[in-house]
């Protein structure tokens, strides 16, 4: 799947978003904010994982385990240039309804 095409999708971009941002989250803190089942985000981060947008590491807490997820730099390339081709989009969109 290309960078295109796994960013489109508003849970991903939603994680990819909130990680640039944050720099990194704990799993528990992703699901609050994106809010959906634990399968489905599992699903989307393991997508951007292996695309090689996000970056895993599993320690513990006590006897808790604690799982954080980190943008790499890979993915903070894909996630401007995925940016920057929206904001193309929309200005040609603005540009032509303006015409």
């Amino acid at each position: 799947m290309d960078a295109e095409t796994l960013l489109f999708n508003k849970y991903r971009l939603s994680i990819m978003v909130l990680l640039a941002k944050q720099r990194s989250m704990t799993y528990n803190d992703l699901k609050s904010v994106v809010k959906t089942s634990d399968g489905n985000l599992a699903t989307h981060l393991r997508k951007l994982e292996v695309a090689g947008f996000v970056s895993v590491t599993k320690t513990f807490e006590g006897r808790k385990p604690k799982t954080i997820y980190t943008i790499t730099p890979e993915g903070e390339k894909e996630l401007e240039k995925f940016m920057s081709n929206i904001e193309g989009l929309l200005e040609k969109f603005k540009g032509g309804k303006n015409k």
